[in-house]
């Protein structure tokens, strides 16, 4: 019988910048690839949007997602294979991750504000429709 190893790793997961309207089902799908592989979510939180050094796919610009997670170190390869092979993720970087603590990877914080930004992302948002005479009401109006 083999002996199981598990460590901690890091994925840098770069999406499409289409998928910040669906950051929940991008932090999902990260999810679902570390855990189809009987791995252990520490912890995913949206890092950066930001424009990309050159295009990738047609992309001008991403989604970085950083993920924590433990698990079997035999499994990392398939991992990194399921990123490559996703349509929907641009490009993967799995590191292990030795410099952090576990709390540090747990950062409940990071995590929170990410739920948070894709729980307002699918709420819709209320319009400011105008008055039917055109003008806003009296309370809105500034006075001069």
């Amino acid at each position: 019988m083999s002996e199981t190893r598990v460590q901690n790793y890091e994925a840098f997961v770069l999406f499409p910048q289409s998928a910040s309207a669906d950051l929940e089902g991008s932090v999902e799908h990260v999810r679902e690839i570390i855990t189809g592989r009987k791995g252990e979510v520490l912890s995913i939180a949206k890092w950066d949007e930001r424009r990309l050094a050159y295009d990738i796919r047609g992309n001008k610009r991403g989604l970085y997602l950083l993920a924590y997670f433990r698990i079997d170190t035999r499994a990392v390869s398939q991992i990194e294979r399921d990123f490559t092979l996703s349509e929907r993720v641009l490009r993967a970087l799995v590191t292990r991750c030795e410099h952090l603590t576990g709390e540090q990877m747990q950062n409940a914080e990071a995590m929170q504000r990410t739920q948070d930004e894709a729980r307002l992302r699918r709420e819709p948002v209320p319009s400011a429709a105008p008055s039917a005479g055109g003008e806003a009401p009296a309370e809105e109006r500034a006075e001069v």
